[in-house]
């Protein structure tokens, strides 16, 4: 099986947690600090604040950006949970813009309408390794005073306009997950550029402790283990290779289904650089089979597809219970189409041929 997301873990990684372990230091030690101080600087922002999660890391940024109680922050309904999971947690309420069809990133030109008074900030997601336009979006929160806390937890490298995403706003996250361009096992970070904010960013995290056993604010347990954080150092050293390899079977991937009927192909959205984290095709009417007959067989057939996110997050039960769910049909829409296939940087070029091959075979079944 040619699987759909498989952690790079080299010696190198193998070396660091043996370290580690040796160390004595398990947590609050050297690596957490390495890997926010590398990673902050790769993407360009002054200060890095690592934390258990990248749900850890969107609440720890929210809270810190003061939203709260009654608040409205403006999030794309194709997502995972965790960007209105982390909303929710806030006491907030996430309000939904639909997405271009194309880039499946939240559509900037519909922001404005669903700002209300009680709208706090916007949270883009830089979807699937694709940036969102974020100079129209700047400027739409600079307008109405909001604040912009990105969502970059899928896209690790990802640049738009030359900038790195994760370098707008007053915020960013990311997710070190293990299907993330570069992983840590479970982990995520947050980056910030004001002093203020990285220090009640990091009380946030660790129980609003200032000193040992004095808390100055209510906070959390959302600290990254040093097991983590060394394998994310050696993983960041990997990262350009990793989404130098990923970008170029997606290349080969485009190339070699572009002119099958009934599949697009990712469309690259202006001024941005993707870095594909999921390479996701649609399967339209003029396919002869339908989207979930092509995931069945081409998993027949030992390739790791399979369909995105299941419905549009808008329309999730809890969110529809709490009575705020929304309806957004440009993303219900789409997603009867979008499947994903295998890119990540250890399908090779011979997995990569089959998998073109294979796609081209079945849509001459007519």
């Amino acid at each position: 099986m040619i699987p759909i997301a498989k952690p790079n873990i080299g010696k190198e990684e193998e070396q660091a947690v043996l370290e580690v372990l040796r160390s004595g230091y398990l947590v609050r030690g050297p690596k957490a600090k390495e890997l926010e101080e590398k990673f902050s600087g790769y993407v360009g922002r002054k200060f890095g604040i690592s934390t258990s999660s990248g749900t850890a890391a969107l609440h720890v940024a929210l809270i810190a950006n003061g939203v709260g109680k009654d608040d409205e922050v403006i999030i794309p309904p194709l997502t995972f949970f965790a960007t209105a999971s982390s909303v929710l947690f806030c006491g907030a309420k996430p309000v939904f813009v639909d997405i271009d069809p194309d880039t499946f990133n939240m559509e900037v030109g519909k922001i404005e309408e669903a700002i209300t008074p009680n709208t706090k900030a916007i949270m883009p997601v830089h979807l699937y390794g694709q940036p969102v336009d974020m100079k129209p979006l700047m400027e739409i929160a600079g307008k109405h005073n909001l604040k912009v806390i990105e969502d970059a937890c899928q896209s690790h490298g990802a640049e738009y306009e030359g900038k790195k995403v994760g370098s707008f706003g007053e915020a960013s996250c990311f997710s070190f997950y293990p299907t993330k361009n570069m992983v840590v096992g479970e982990g995520g970070m947050v980056l910030v550029d004001d002093q203020d904010m990285k220090m009640e960013c990091t009380l946030l995290r660790e129980h609003g402790e200032i000193t040992t056993y004095e808390h100055v604010l209510l906070g959390y347990n959302y600290r990254m283990n040093e097991i983590a954080a060394a394998i994310g150092v050696e993983q960041l050293k990997k990262l350009p290779g990793f989404i130098d390899k990923r970008q170029e079977n997606a290349k080969r991937l485009t190339e070699g289904l572009a002119d099958v009927e009934g599949i697009q192909t990712p469309v690259i959205g202006n001024n941005g650089t993707h870095v594909y984290y999921q390479y996701i095709i649609k399967v339209t009417k003029e396919f002869p089979l339908s989207r979930d007959e092509l995931v069945r067989y081409l998993t027949e057939k030992e390739i790791g597809a399979r369909p995105s996110y299941p419905k549009p997050l808008s329309e999730q039960a809890i969110l529809r219970t709490m009575g705020m769910a929304a309806d957004c049909p440009v993303a219900r829409e789409v997603l009867f189409e979008m499947m994903e296939l295998p890119v990540h940087p250890l399908v090779s070029n011979d997995d990569i041929t089959y998998i073109i091959d294979t796609v081209r075979e079945v849509s001459r079944m007519r």
